[in-house]
């Protein structure tokens, strides 16, 4: 939801937690782990009132927009069943995993507006955070792993990464038993101990479920639990060489955590067998207790002109195509932010595309227009000039007595907004229009300034163009005109001379010269890799266009951040990063209306 007056929309994840609130499915739910366990926040009963959901990130890289989706709908549904999400780190790979994207993640959740942390029960008026880490619970999976084995539902298998691939059949083959699949519980823990002791090499041995090497879902053909990987861990540093796999581990997180509905993408959902053959067979053995979590799952976002491949983004920020992960043009979160997209807009565009079980694209534009409409009511407006032609006027002092006369102009801050004031700059007898806003030779429906036309300057007078200056190449160096006298905004005059065309400008005495980042999508196809192709291939050379141009004095005064409407042009922020007062950089975040056609 965007505002107070929302109603989040119907969908069937709704659905299936009306239904399980209803039934009372997670009433009595109590964490059945060993007292004293570290892993585990509370060992007291949880409210069975609150449904938990939780947005489980690897922190191996940035979140891009296709994560937005899923933060939105944990957290929204959380909060608006009155429940609380929790932010887990599935930190079991550390060869890949940094402080750095840790720190990022956590950052880009807070920003998009939503928290992890609840009432305290045990400190009334004190908060408790749902912050974790997979690696918190490392001695617990490590412990379900020996349970495991001593029931004869796990083994140590040493056949070669290349053999166990070829044994586990495909999706018209069964697979066949591993030779190591007969040891002995005791054998199996013995071997397993050793790979925790580091006396095994990386590769050598990985410990395996045993279910069924036959079963129509090869992710059931005795998928594999831990593996030795001797690499420095950001959270544990060098204390364990076997890590558990996401597929085991993630589960236990679940039902460690008390979470009630477990929500992930649809290409888990044939990992979920797996996930509820492993949580019931640790019910059974006693270290886990029932009600158990669920797995639901939900359509990936598939957004035009993006890559969401972390591999790929990496790619684009490790070979130098792109200024770093915030970007303005990456589709990551910080870069979003950075572009200048707001958490209200990306919360209302996932609102609008929904939650089903059906894949299907959503055009970039759609997300363009939540921006647009939760900045149009909101964002002060400005003229700009970003491509400058000089515009002279030749009868200035006739007009207005005196040559250096400056006459004040006014114009409201935001048109539905009077308390965000007035903005207050002067004409002078030279201006700053956009190029295009003159032809020499107009074609047939050009309203602007030609020879022989008259225009309003907006917020200021009707003048009437009377020629051009160019140079040697034959190039426009200036426009001249003339101002028709007792015509500005406001007076009674302003009706007097009728004309069709409203130009926008700034006064040359007065402009600030500004940096303007013009940004435009990242690519030139709306599936960038699509059907195998180099993604690289299709790079879009003009998506990054750097002027000089010309703004208000209003924004002399703009901070890093701030939004604003120029008008005429689209809606652009004060770069994050480059913007100062005393040098105004700001980056286009989108046009008035979609362009991209054109």
């Amino acid at each position: 939801m965007t505002d107070a007056t929302s109603k989040p929309s119907s969908n069937f994840l709704r659905g299936i937690i009306d239904r399980d609130l209803e039934a009372g499915r997670y009433a009595g739910r109590r964490y059945a782990g060993t007292p004293g366990d570290a892993s585990h926040h509370a060992a007291a009963p949880v409210d069975a009132a609150k449904i938990r959901t939780r947005f489980p990130p690897e922190p191996n890289g940035y979140l891009h927009v296709g994560h937005a989706k899923s933060i939105c709908l944990n957290f929204g549904l959380a909060r608006d069943y009155g429940g609380v999400c929790h932010l887990r780190f599935d930190d079991t790979n550390p060869e890949k995993e940094e402080q750095e994207y840790v720190d990022a993640i956590v950052d880009a959740v807070h920003w998009l507006g939503f928290g992890w942390d609840e009432p305290d029960p045990a400190k009334p008026g004190a908060t408790r955070s749902n912050l974790y880490f997979a690696s918190d619970y490392f001695d617990f999976m490590y412990r379900a792993a020996e349970a495991l084995i001593g029931a004869g539902l796990a083994y140590v298998d040493e056949q070669t990464a290349e053999q166990m691939r070829a044994s586990r059949g495909d999706f018209t083959t069964p697979g066949t038993d591993s030779p190591f699949r007969s040891r002995t519980p005791d054998e199996n823990l013995a071997r397993f101990r050793e790979m925790r002791d580091g006396r095994l090499a990386d590769g050598a041995a990985v410990l395996r479920a045993k279910i069924d090497m036959a079963s129509p879902n090869i992710n059931l053909r005795d998928p594999a639990l831990y593996r030795i990987k001797r690499a420095t861990h950001h959270n544990t540093g060098d204390r364990w060489c076997i890590y558990p796999m996401y597929t085991y581990a993630h589960p236990i997180e679940d039902a460690l955590e008390c979470i009630t509905h477990s929500i992930c993408t649809l290409e888990f959902e044939d990992q979920r067998p797996f996930y509820d053959w492993l949580l019931d067979k640790l019910c059974d053995l006693g270290l886990l207790a029932r009600p158990r979590p669920h797995q639901h799952e939900f359509a990936r976002l598939n957004l035009s002109y993006v890559i969401t491949s972390k591999r790929k983004l990496r790619q684009l920020v490790d070979e130098g195509h792109v200024d770093g992960w915030d970007d303005p043009r990456m589709p990551t979160l910080a870069g979003l932010r950075r572009r200048g997209y707001t958490p209200q807009s990306i919360q209302l565009f996932c609102e609008r595309i929904g939650v089903t079980k059906d894949h299907s694209w959503i055009d970039y534009a759609s997300l363009d227009a939540a921006l647009r409409d939760d900045l149009e009511g909101k964002a002060p407006r400005a003229m700009a000039v970003l491509d400058p032609l000089k515009l002279e006027f030749t009868n200035w002092s006739e007009v207005f007595g005196a040559a250096g006369h400056l006459e004040p102009c006014q114009a409201p801050a935001h048109p539905h907004l009077p308390e965000l004031g007035t903005r207050r700059f002067t004409l002078g007898p030279e201006v700053w229009i956009e190029r295009d806003d003159f032809a020499e030779q107009p074609p047939k429906g050009f309203f602007r300034l030609f020879p022989g036309n008259k225009v309003r300057l907006k917020y200021g007078v009707v003048v009437e163009c009377t020629g051009c200056d160019k140079d040697a190449e034959g190039r426009v160096t200036a426009v001249r005109a003339t101002v028709v006298p007792d015509t500005k905004s406001g007076t009674p005059g302003a009706d007097a001379v009728k004309v069709k065309g409203t130009i926008t400008w700034v006064g040359a005495h007065e402009a600030l010269a500004a940096e303007v980042r013009l940004y435009d999508r990242l690519f030139t196809e709306a599936q960038p890799d699509a059907g195998g192709r180099d993604f690289l291939s299709v790079l879009n050379p003009a998506s990054k266009k750097v002027v000089t141009g010309y703004v208000e004095p209003c924004l002399g005064t703009a901070v890093a951040d701030a939004k604003f409407q120029f008008e005429r042009h689209g809606y652009f922020v004060a770069d994050a990063t480059s913007h100062a007062v005393t040098a105004p950089v700001f980056n286009r975040i989108t046009g008035l209306k979609d362009s991209w056609g054109k």
